[in-house]
């Protein structure tokens, strides 16, 4: 019984960290399906704010600036001409994992890429 008990222990660690990607994808799924219905249905007042708010652009300063400081020393950023890209620089685990892409997500619009080893998060340079 006592060599199951770590095993479990894995096994249910692992379901955990399924469960917290599972949620994440599925708040992601809402943010383009509401993003897209949007896109279907513009009114006047979303694309006047969407001309005004092209024209500031987002540094990778300005990101970084959001993450404390023990997390942003676990990520590297990288700019594009419409994204900052934000890569981990090691395995994050599932805790400090959920907290970077809550706020990627609820703080700075972003989403996470899920791409194998180029997995990361990005952030529109468009404020």
């Amino acid at each position: 019984m006592s060599e199951e008990s770590p095993k479990i222990k894995d096994l249910l660690r692992r379901i955990d960290d399924i469960l917290e990607v599972l949620k994440m994808i599925s708040d992601d799924l809402r943010e383009v399906s509401s993003s897209l219905r949007v896109m279907m249905y513009p009114t006047a007042s979303t694309s006047l704010s969407g001309v005004l708010e092209s024209r500031k652009l987002r540094t990778i300063d300005d990101v970084q600036r959001i993450f404390p400081r023990d997390l942003a020393g676990l990520l590297y950023f990288e700019e594009t001409n419409d994204y900052i890209l934000i890569k981990p620089r090691q395995y994050l685990g599932s805790e400090n994992f959920a907290k970077i892409a809550s706020i990627v997500r609820d703080q700075l619009g972003g989403e996470y890429i899920s791409a194998g080893k180029d997995s990361h998060f990005r952030v529109s340079r468009k404020v």
